[in-house]
């Protein structure tokens, strides 16, 4: 019987080892599967930070350029304005918009309407303006029209 009871205790004993190799290998592979799920995100959160610092980076480097940029404009409106302010009304009327002959054009000119304005004053209407009518047709004089349609 000892042989026998060796023989079951053998074979329970390896059933029993086989089911909890099983179970025992399940749970280590899932083990390893968040192991190796850990360190991809590890490594992307460190990628991350490392995108986020270059960005920054690069922010910065570009914030620098326009506040350079801003600087060296501000300085020539300075510039700017200090010139206007040192012009004088003599420099300003010193060189005229038009040359000579163009301003002495622009006078004729303005004398000739001058002239042909008044010579229209002068002159008086005598005839009706031309949207008139030469014969009249009575329409709105004060006398009685007679009824054309009448509704019978």
């Amino acid at each position: 019987m000892s042989v026998v009871m060796g023989f079951v205790l053998l074979v329970v004993g390896a059933i029993a080892g086989f089911f909890s190799a099983k179970f025992f290998s399940a749970s280590a592979k899932e083990q390893q599967k968040l192991s190796e799920q850990a360190n991809r995100s590890e490594a992307a959160l460190q990628q991350y930070k490392q995108d986020v610092a270059e960005h920054l980076e690069s922010s910065a480097k570009l914030l620098e350029q326009m506040n350079s940029t801003c600087q060296t404009a501000m300085k020539q409106m300075a510039q700017s304005t200090e010139l206007l302010q040192q012009a004088t009304p003599e420099s300003v009327t010193a060189m005229p918009f038009f040359s000579k002959e163009t301003q002495e054009q622009l006078a004729q000119t303005v004398a000739l309407r001058h002239q042909k304005k008044d010579e229209n004053r002068n002159e008086q209407m005598t005839e009706a303006p031309l949207d008139y009518s030469g014969d009249p047709s009575g329409l709105f004089s004060d006398s009685k029209q007679s009824v054309t349609n009448t509704g019978s």
